[in-house]
Formats: C-alpha cells, structure tokens, sequence
C-alpha cells in the first residue's frame, strides 16, 4: 500500500474518487470539491487548506478521505469555540487542527470513502494516518464532522469523542402528492401551510424549478447576487461565487435544484415588460435518494416566500422523484411547523496529547444529555396514529 497526503483534490484522479461515492451524494463527488478548491472557496484565504488522504494499492485508489488543516472554525456548523478559547487562555495553540468534512455543509455523507469490502482492514488505516501527520505537523485535533451513521459508530467505538446536535428533516412516506403529505399533519400544521403557500401565490410571484440543463448564465448571475445579499445582511461572509456554482451545475446537472423567483408585477429595469424581475432564489442539490437545501437569497422582501422557495417546493421535488428524505440545512426549530423532524446529528473528535481531555469529555457527556432533553421537548407535527 502507498499513503498519500494531497494538497489538491485535482491530484486524486476523478473516477477513481467517485468509483467510492456512495449515494451519489453531491457533496463528496470529486467535482464538487474540485470546484470548490478551483474557484477560491475552500482555499487559504478562508482558512482551508486541502490535506486529502488517499491509500493505494498497485496504483489502484482502495480508500480516500476529505480532509483540510483549519486556521479558524468558520463553515464547519460544529462549534468548537470553547475548546479553541481554553487552549488560547492557556498559550497552547489550536490552529491548525484537521477537518473532514465537507466546507460549509453541514449535510450528512460519507467521510471515510473505502472498498466496502476492506472497510474493516481501511477504516483504521485513515484514522491511524491522521494521528501520524498530526504528531508530524502538530496539528492540535481532529474532527469528522456529519459522517454516516455506520462511519460514526466505527468512529465512536474506535474511541473517538461524539457531540451531538440537532438537526431538522423531512421523510418521504411514499407520498404521491403533496396533499398525502399534508394529510398527514396535525389540522393546525396543515392549515397554516395552506395558508403559506396560499399567500405567496397572491403576491403575484412566479416560481420557475430549473436544473444544471435549464437554468442559464443569467439565471446563475442572479442567485450568486441573492446569496451575496443573504451575508451582506448577516454581516458574514460569502465565500462560494458565481464560478463555483455555474462550474458545479454545468458538470453534475441533474443534481442541482435551482429555485427562482419572479416578480410578475413589475417590469425589468430596461422596460421589458414580457420578462419579469427576479427576485430570490434558493439552491438545493440532490444524491440517489436525499434531497439537501443549502442556500436561500432574495433582494426583496416576499411575505412567506421563503418557506415555500426553501421548504414546499424541495417537498414537492422529493415526492415527484421518489427521494427519501430532505435535509434542508442546520438549526431551525420553525421547520418542525411544516413537517420537518428532529433528527440527531453526529460529530467524532480526537485530541492530540490535550491538557483538557478529561474536561472536554466532561463537556462533551453534558452536551449529548442537553441535545437528547431537548429533542425529548419537541412536538411532532404529525397526527398520532390510530
């Protein structure tokens, strides 16, 4: 076998990467991530620098992992900040730590990407590699973060630290339409979604639902702005671009969901009056069987539009395609309201010879007890089953 550390994700070749996606999930394909490195997203500039580990064997690509050494916590969706404000507080540097995950997605998949035969004989090789170019670089830690379940559980039982968090998703029940759907909830949920989705279509929008084939340069120009708009309000910052995401949908299109807006009220600023204004847009993309909502934007303010932009029609996509389930992104207790679930979320942490194990662990067992309680709160939107 040959261990490798690659700086770029273009020094790993394409199919021999994808040939170890499962699901066909969007986010590990090796074209996503390429595009991300290409056009400056995961980058130094933003604190990612691409460390990927690939085995192999006769030449042959066996296992592979995303993986970047971090100069800060941003886009990761697992905080961290306590931990780096111990070390700092007590002169011991954080940064740089080690990262699998996917930048700024905090979406499920796989992280740990192997022969699904030779898991067993792999899965310790990867881990075993980090914790030898951590002691060579001196990096302070490492965190996989929103791996599978099964690669979870190998990591937890292999010992790795877990902290867990709370997600909100949606489970296709063979639904043939979105009334089945809509059934399914409590009167109150049902009519306040009817509501929603009612009141949208009275402010004169129009909603068009477009691909990678359909969605043209214009298209893409106007979302790169509403997502600009989305940080520029946050006071955050916006570290995907237009050439990301034309770069993406023009080589993996029939796995980007672009949902756009129209103002059919007003005319375009040239007085075109045959071509509405656009005015907000949300992207979602989609593996073999999950749907997943990543980003939302708009310049101007539409009563109600960004539930149906972000949450209906990715309901609707899932149901006309026979999806299993949708994940449209981290936080948000407001999405239980319209037939989103709580659903646990994973994370496994290794501490490099730290002076704070023992108190990180201790934190660590609270957290998982202050995850579960909460969840235990929350109310399905369901009707109960007689």
């Amino acid at each position: 076998m040959q261990i490798n550390i690659h700086s770029a994700i273009s020094q790993i070749p394409r199919e021999a990467w994808n040939t170890l996606v499962m699901d066909n999930n969007p986010f590990v394909r090796h074209e996503f991530l390429s595009a991300l490195e290409t056009h400056g997203c995961a980058s130094e500039e933003f604190g990612w620098h691409p460390c990927h580990i690939a085995i192999y064997e006769d030449e042959k690509l066996l296992a592979a992992m995303p993986l970047y050494a971090k100069t800060n916590t941003y886009g990761e969706f697992v905080f961290d900040h306590a931990w780096a404000d111990a070390y700092h507080r007590n002169n011991i540097p954080y940064f740089p730590k080690l990262v699998s995950s996917i930048p700024y997605t905090p979406a499920s998949g796989q992280r740990l990407l192997c022969q699904a035969d030779r898991k067993d004989e792999l899965y310790p090789i990867l881990i075993e590699t980090i914790k030898q170019f951590s002691g060579e670089q001196n990096y302070s830690s490492f965190h996989c973060l929103f791996a599978n379940s099964d690669e979870q559980d190998w990591l937890e039982n292999y010992g790795l630290l877990a902290r867990h968090d709370c997600q909100f998703h949606w489970h296709n029940q063979n639904y043939s339409h979105f009334d089945d759907f809509l059934a399914k909830l409590t009167p109150k949920k049902r009519k306040n979604i009817r509501q929603e989705r009612r009141r949208v279509e009275q402010q004169a929008v129009n909603l068009r639902v477009l691909n990678g084939h359909t969605a043209t340069d214009e298209d893409w120009e106007n979302f790169s702005r509403f997502y600009e708009q989305t940080f520029a309000e946050k006071y955050g910052t916006a570290t995907l671009n237009e050439g990301f995401f034309k770069e993406f949908a023009q080589s993996l299109p029939d796995q980007v969901i672009l949902v756009l807006a129209d103002d059919v009220s007003q005319p375009t600023e040239d007085n075109q009056t045959d071509k509405a204004r656009c005015i907000a847009g949300s992207l979602m993309y989609a593996s073999d069987t999950i749907l997943y909502g990543r980003h939302w934007g708009c310049i101007e303010q539409i009563d109600k539009l960004h539930f149906e932009a972000c949450y209906y029609q990715g309901i609707e996509y899932c149901i006309e395609h026979k999806l299993e389930k949708f994940e449209p992104g981290a936080q948000g207790e407001h999405k239980i309201a319209r037939g989103f679930i709580p659903t646990l979320t994973r994370s496994s942490h290794w501490l490099n010879n730290s002076p704070f194990q023992e108190s990180i662990e201790n934190f660590v067992k609270h957290e998982q007890a202050g995850v579960k309680a909460y969840m235990n709160s929350l109310k399905s939107p369901y009707q109960e089953e007689k």
